[in-house]
């Protein structure tokens, strides 16, 4: 995968709660590649020390961060058509995290993670960290520990414009389209057992399927949604109340403590010192009315 160069690049959308959702591609509305907002400047932190961590000490002896995200979220983590570089919400928060333990833009490699493969990269040592919207769950924390969450979504239906769906509960006969591994598409399954569950290995296939008609809906969460509708404005159209919570955070190796406690305070610093703020009005437009979650020091 190609490295990021130190030039950060922009994608957004809006989201719930949010005034920054719209058309999409002009600088009025980041939802799809313009910008309010000033790109973030991240100082590397050239004193951090996680010496501790075997993961840590691992990339930086070898100058290179790996970091797992998602290319197919816009304004989280998506690759736009003439660029190799993901860009989004997650990936200013890989940045900023990377920063303040002594990682530059430059040294941080990118890699393409689906969501029924975040864990086994963890594991097999392919990734570092995982910042791939990627939530936090008892089950998952049996295997690969977690800081965070540095986001709070909550799951919900992308339909088509002209759909009856108007929630959770008209999915009875309907064929409803998440990923494989996902948190939505287990809740699909567990609590609306009515509904004909459609996977794939991203939400992307997901989306093609809604707009050709072969699935009724499809379901993640709110905020990777409403770039899907910013994208395809007056076509597709999210609909409903959040009907979960999802603490977004970021994955990392079982029983690397010292890691997960660097990374967390990393996370903390951000939102107090305001990057957090710069970040998220970078990618995904205002931030005002939207709250800073409490990072979960288990």
């Amino acid at each position: 995968m190609k490295k990021l160069s130190v030039a950060i690049a922009s994608v957004a959308v809006g989201l719930l709660a949010l005034s920054g959702c719209g058309q999409g591609g002009t600088p009025d509305n980041p939802a799809d590649g313009g910008s309010q907002a000033a790109a973030p400047e991240y100082t590397v932190n050239e004193s951090a020390d996680v010496a501790d961590s075997k993961t840590w000490q691992a990339a930086k002896d070898a100058g290179q961060l790996k970091v797992g995200v998602k290319f197919d979220q816009p304004g989280l983590g998506n690759v736009t058509t003439g660029s190799e570089d993901p860009e989004g919400f997650d990936i200013e928060i890989a940045k900023m995290v990377g920063a303040q333990l002594g990682f530059a833009p430059d040294q941080i490699e990118f890699v393409e993670t689906v969501s029924a493969n975040r864990e086994p990269f963890l594991q097999q040592g392919t990734v570092d960290m995982v910042v791939a919207t990627y939530t936090i769950n008892d089950e998952r924390k049996q295997v690969v520990d977690f800081a965070g969450p540095y986001y709070v979504a909550g799951q919900d239906l992308l339909v088509q414009a002209d759909s009856d769906i108007a929630g959770p509960e008209d999915l009875a006969g309907r064929k409803v389209c998440s990923v494989d591994g996902s948190t939505p598409a287990q809740r699909i399954q567990d609590e609306y057992g009515d509904a004909e569950l459609v996977t794939y290995d991203t939400y992307s296939k997901c989306v093609t399927d809604l707009q050709s008609g072969a699935v009724d809906a499809v379901t993640t969460d709110d905020a990777i949604l409403r770039g899907y509708a910013a994208q395809n404005e007056g076509e597709l159209k999210v609909v409903g109340k959040p009907f979960s919570e999802e603490p977004y955070g970021i994955g990392l190796p079982k029983d690397d403590t010292a890691l997960r406690n660097a990374v967390n305070d990393a996370v903390q610093t951000s939102m107090d010192d305001g990057q957090w703020t710069e970040a998220f009005e970078y990618t995904l437009g205002s931030a005002e009315g939207v709250q800073m979650p409490e990072i979960d020091r288990y």
